[in-house]
């Protein structure tokens, strides 16, 4: 029986691991570990609504202090854990406590990738509260701004500096911005929505070194790109990806890959779970192993996380869904979309106004994606729940 659950990470997923014990009947000791100094806070709208202003800081708060004193947790904010030792089960943090546990949940997330020249003034990275505020703070003094990186989050971060009105150059090796994922056709209808808003694409290429200025205080002054251009920026986001916070747990014996290594239960050793961005696993629905970086996944992995924990040894099998929001457009996707998927429209037209599209792989339908239509991408979505064959009609 459990009776002291220790749960590392306090964003969404940490959060909603410590309501779903609370809410299936635990009543032990229950502590809840963050290395910010901000109660659990929701960040997607950190690149949207935060950044442009749209929104006062205190709306991105998960819950209000209220719904935190019915918890009944400890919350140990701005605090790291630095190691784990699963045989004495101990949570080692960065002030020297050690914090024993019948049960473990991490969920510590992610941490941005860097590149040469991070450390320069005027140079941002976009992962937390206080990121979103002091690049809002720069945006403000109107500089050139060039952005390195065409996901989500540096689309996102380009579609509100162009809507504020800075000059906006959009950096990214891929051909075209979320081709990747989503392939040619919504890759160019995606560059054309940010050419037609004035960013500037320098796409195919990467960004070789971040050039300081040479005179005066030192601080970003451009980036030479491997195409041998040079472009001249005031500020620059680094958007180039995540990797798994996992560097704490290098001794800890845990199976470490990409991410924590769990089976298909989101176990990843006895008494030990994880969830969100940190945690590959198993899922039967696609027969893959997999991890996410997506805001339901945070939520509905940490469900299923502390059910398992509690003994429900149930398998995790959700069918993704993400989002992104850029200018005035809403692009919603379920299911997975591999490099070699084959993708049909099933209505509208991808040059022009709102469509949907499936993806197929393996003989099934695996993905539908929507632009701008958001009623139809929840009526798709049961092509993807439902193992669909392929071919499916548009």
């Amino acid at each position: 029986m459990l009776n002291n659950v220790v749960i590392v990470g306090a964003s969404a997923a940490g959060l909603t691991a410590a309501e779903a014990l609370r809410s299936r009947g635990y009543s032990g000791t229950l502590t809840l570990v963050g290395d910010e100094p901000h109660a659990p806070y929701d960040r997607p709208p950190l690149s949207k609504q935060i950044l442009a202003g749209a929104w006062p800081t205190q709306r991105v708060a998960l819950r209000s202090p209220e719904a935190f004193a019915k918890l009944d947790a400890e919350l140990l904010l701005g605090h790291c854990a630095t190691g784990l030792n699963p045989r004495a089960r101990e949570v080692h943090l960065d002030d020297g406590r050690l914090l024993g546990y019948d049960g473990l949940i991490i969920a510590t997330g992610v941490t941005p990738r860097r590149i040469p020249g991070c450390d320069l003034p005027g140079v941002h990275l976009l992962r937390s509260l206080d990121d979103a505020l002091a690049l809002r703070a720069e945006l403000l003094t109107e500089p050139r701004l060039a952005v390195v990186g065409a996901g989500f989050l540096g689309a996102e971060v380009a579609a509100v500096a162009r809507t504020m009105g800075l000059k906006v150059t959009l950096i990214d090796p891929s051909p075209l911005p979320l081709s990747r994922p989503f392939g040619v056709r919504v890759g160019q209808r995606l560059a054309r929505l940010h050419t037609d808003h004035g960013t500037k694409l320098h796409s195919g290429t990467r960004v070789r070194r971040l050039l300081p200025t040479t005179r005066g205080e030192r601080r970003i002054a451009g980036a030479e790109l491997t195409d041998g251009s040079v472009l001249k920026a005031d500020a620059v986001v680094v958007a180039v990806g995540s990797t798994p916070a996992i560097s704490w747990l290098t001794d800890s014996g845990l199976p470490l890959a990409d991410g924590i290594t769990c089976d298909a239960t989101c176990r990843a050793a006895p008494g030990i779970y994880a969830a969100g961005d940190v945690a590959s696993w198993h899922n039967p629905h696609f027969g893959i192993r997999m991890r996410l970086e997506h805001r339901m996944n945070a939520t509905e992995q940490a469900m299923a996380a502390a059910g398992n924990l509690l003994g429900g040894n149930r398998p995790f099998a959700p069918v993704p869904y993400l989002w992104t929001d850029q200018y005035d457009v809403r692009v919603q996707a379920h299911g997975i979309f591999p490099a070699d998927a084959e993708m049909t429209v099933l209505s509208g037209d991808p040059d022009q106004g709102p469509f949907t599209a499936a993806y197929g792989h393996q003989d099934r339908v695996v993905g539908v994606l929507a632009w701008n239509s958001p009623r139809e991408v929840r009526r798709l979505r049961s092509l993807v729940v439902e193992h669909t064959p392929w071919p499916v009609a548009g």
